[in-house]
């Protein structure tokens, strides 16, 4: 693109959420693919503030890795004496939710299955998709292991679409490569964009435009707004205020004497006020690439020459960024969603595709036994700056003249595009 040109998706007002193709406002199915899942709305190509919501988080990763309780009503949480940490959406039709007593929650559904709790791996899931998140936009601002806001302004040029295509893109990636669904919630600020993720789950993607805000929220009772616990609920109701409706209408000078701070968060929120920023909550730790395969892989040349394509995607990132890193770690998932990591530390922080790509293909030969994978990833730790990276090697000039010809294949698909330059590899198996 160049300087001048139209914004992509600005102009946006609806697109299927199964093929992406953008249509037309108002119609059922989709032209392209027949699909139901439309998002439409007059603000679509403009809005870019996200909240992203797990589906039954803890429920869904054990329904994706024992295939035996799928269509089965499943409760995560303690013995009798504790308490549901989360339920499937089948356990919930009968009534079950978070922080039921768990003797209570088997009453209302005494055919469900109850698992304990196994946070060690609902970490590691909730890890990658964090990971996955933190592609599409560094100001990503997680509020549980779960659950995030994601601000991507300005993000448009970067993903060739509008933030709400992009948001579409990474849930059915999360689907596809992680196995479980997440419900999306796009608006133009942080409580708003909270709200709409839970209107439509599972798999939702709900939108809230400046134009329904204030007529949006007045039809909910004041529980939606967030700290408006069951304490603060009852003294409303005592006065007489059960909708937001009731809280638009009343004088902010007024609710801020009777409730103080509160009080005046109260006003604020009720009309869909809320000036908080999406704030990160730390540096990246690591950058990496990493796809799923439509079909299991098991040839190692194969591999290789998506392994390649994968550390030009990290070399990019780490170049852009101005940073580089000492750690190069491959990943691979196999058919069971099993993960292995095999991991290398440099003599130096590195930036170099070719360098990258070496030191994974070495990993790589030693897990190409046959096996078949459904998951190929590569990605660099240990980061600093990267005005230190790549030193000039005296004793190896084959990996400086390397070095050399990848920043001027560099400096080609900065002027031509990334795909001006294709390079060629050879796979050997050696280690």
């Amino acid at each position: 693109m160049q300087p001048g040109d139209p914004i992509p998706g600005r102009t946006l007002k609806a697109f299927c959420r199964d093929c992406l193709a953008p249509t037309r406002p108002g119609i059922p199915r989709c032209p392209s693919c027949g699909s139901p899942r439309i998002v439409a709305h007059e603000e679509l190509g403009e809005l870019a503030l996200a909240h992203i919501d797990c589906d039954a988080f803890y429920a869904s990763i054990e329904k994706r890795d024992d295939p035996s309780l799928a269509d089965k009503p499943l409760i995560i949480g303690g013995g009798r004496r504790g308490v549901v940490s989360t339920a499937c959406y089948i356990a919930r039709i009968s009534g079950v939710h978070s922080a039921m007593p768990m003797f209570k929650a088997l009453e209302a559904c005494p055919d469900a299955v109850v698992l304990p709790p196994d946070m060690e791996k609902y970490g590691r899931v909730g890890r990658e998709i964090r990971t996955m998140m933190r592609e599409l936009t560094p100001l990503v601002e997680p509020i549980s292991i779960d659950e995030a806001f994601l601000d991507l302004t300005g993000t448009e040029r970067l993903h060739h679409a509008a933030p709400a295509e992009t948001l579409a893109r990474f849930a059915a990636r999360v689907e596809h490569e992680v196995g479980i669904t997440v419900s999306v919630g796009l608006s133009h600020n942080k409580f708003l964009a909270k709200i709409a993720s839970d209107m439509d789950k599972p798999r939702g993607f709900s939108v809230i435009g400046r134009a329904e805000t204030v007529s949006l929220l007045a039809g909910m009772p004041v529980s939606r707004i967030w700290g408006v616990g069951k304490a603060l609920e009852g003294k409303l109701a005592a006065e007489g205020i059960r909708t937001i409706a009731q809280l638009q209408a009343a004088d902010e000078t007024e609710l801020a004497k009777r409730y103080g701070a509160m009080g005046l968060r109260l006003a604020r929120l009720a009309r869909g006020r809320d000036e908080r920023k999406v704030t990160p909550d730390s540096e990246a730790k690591s950058v990496s690439a990493e796809t799923t395969f439509n079909t299991d892989i098991s040839d190692p040349a194969e591999l290789v020459k998506i392994l390649r394509r994968l550390s030009e995607k990290v070399s990019y990132r780490l170049k852009k960024a101005g940073i580089a890193g000492r750690t190069v770690t491959l990943k691979l998932k196999t058919p069971d969603f099993r993960t292995l990591t095999r991991s290398r530390q440099l003599a130096d922080p590195t930036q170099l595709a070719d360098r990258i790509f070496r030191i994974g293909r070495e990993l790589l030969a030693g897990e190409t036994d046959g096996r078949r994978f459904r998951l190929l990833g590569i990605g660099v730790a240990d980061l600093s700056d990267g005005a230190f990276a790549d030193p000039a090697d005296l004793v190896d000039e084959a990996a400086t003249r390397a070095a050399r010809a990848e920043h001027a294949v560099d400096s080609l698909r900065e002027k031509f595009g990334r795909d001006a330059v294709e390079l060629g590899l050879v796979w050997s198996g050696k280690r």
